[in-house]
């Protein structure tokens, strides 16, 4: 059976902005995916929670709460907001209306030729062979032991983090959350509820022409938002290093690098957050930027990837073993 967990995700993320779109229009008092709940009971967005209590200068017992459960949350299924339920990726492939046919015709091309290529499994070199057995050590503190692991993505400060940190701080100067004023996610919602109010009461502002305006040029301009910017994915990614769930396991037995000796990559090439599920000390990114998209499981030819509540411990299958 063809695995497509990609055209699942989209349909979830249609669903859940659905379903806000007909509270709306019906009035059910759900809230939003920022605020989720039902009529008088939400759940605040992890930054919304600690920009409330910022702008107040006061511990919001609501807002304690949904902190807690966000935590929560985030330590259990790590960044799958991200991946399973955020409209920004929706919004995202609004740029597709504005790429040229020939650009988008050459990357298709790109994308096949690529495909095509690690289709033809060659064998390991000895230098990749040695790598996959030896790996990252680690320290008596469980810290990577090479310079490289220190720079990933994740692990250490990136530009994200300085923009929640300035999103935090003017929340406190200013007594009210501003970047919730050009955050994505609010936009998005922001700009269903104009359009409810444009066609159930024919509300008409100068908003339903600013917002989806700033919507589009955010998406326009920053392409690498998600990965560049967000201070939510930061703040997720932080949490989500205690994550120990749903993490995807590779079967040595089955993948072809372990079991046959050949090159392969294709989980690697498939993550959009840049983590190389078999070579992790490769990786441009740290696993607690993993969004559990399981693009890396739909692309494993040897259907060698899982995703197990707990992974259970053993030892790898070396090269040397499987040569024998």
């Amino acid at each position: 059976m063809k695995r497509n967990s990609k055209t699942l995700r989209t349909i979830t993320a249609l669903a859940i902005v659905a379903i806000v779109f007909v509270g709306f229009l019906t009035n059910l008092g759900i809230g939003t995916i920022s605020a989720p709940g039902i009529w008088d009971i939400s759940i605040l967005c992890p930054l919304g929670a600690l920009g409330t209590m910022l702008a107040s200068k006061m511990m919001v017992p609501r807002a304690v709460v949904s902190l807690v459960i966000m935590v929560v949350l985030i330590i259990v299924f790590a960044r799958a907001f991200c991946g399973w339920m955020c409209p920004v990726p929706l919004v995202q492939k609004l740029r597709g209306i504005f790429t040229k046919p020939e650009k988008a015709k050459a990357v298709k091309q790109a994308d096949a030729k690529t495909a095509e290529a690690a289709a033809d499994f060659a064998p390991l070199t000895e230098d990749e062979k040695a790598a996959l057995a030896s790996g990252c050590e680690k320290d008596s503190k469980g810290l990577a032991g090479c310079a490289s692991c220190a720079k990933k993505r994740g692990e250490a400060v990136d530009a994200r983090h300085f923009v929640l940190g300035g999103a935090l701080l003017s929340t406190f100067i200013f007594g009210f959350p501003v970047f919730c004023l050009v955050c994505p996610i609010g936009l998005t919602f922001a700009t269903i509820l104009l359009l409810v109010n444009l066609f159930a009461q024919g509300d008409v502002t100068w908003s339903l022409i600013v917002v989806p305006a700033i919507l589009i040029a955010e998406v326009l301009l920053f392409k690498k938002w998600c990965h560049k910017l967000c201070p939510l994915s930061a703040f997720m990614s932080l949490i989500a290093k205690l994550n120990r769930t749903f993490k995807p396991t590779i079967d040595n037995a089955k993948c072809l690098e372990t079991a046959q000796g050949k090159k392969c990559g294709a989980c690697s090439r498939a993550c959009e957050e840049g983590i190389d599920p078999r070579h992790p000390e490769l990786s441009e990114a740290a696993w607690s930027e993993c969004t559990k998209c399981r693009s890396c499981v739909d692309a494993c030819p040897a259907h060698a990837i899982s995703m197990p509540l707990i992974a259970k411990k053993g030892e790898p299958i070396s090269l040397a073993e499987n040569e024998k």
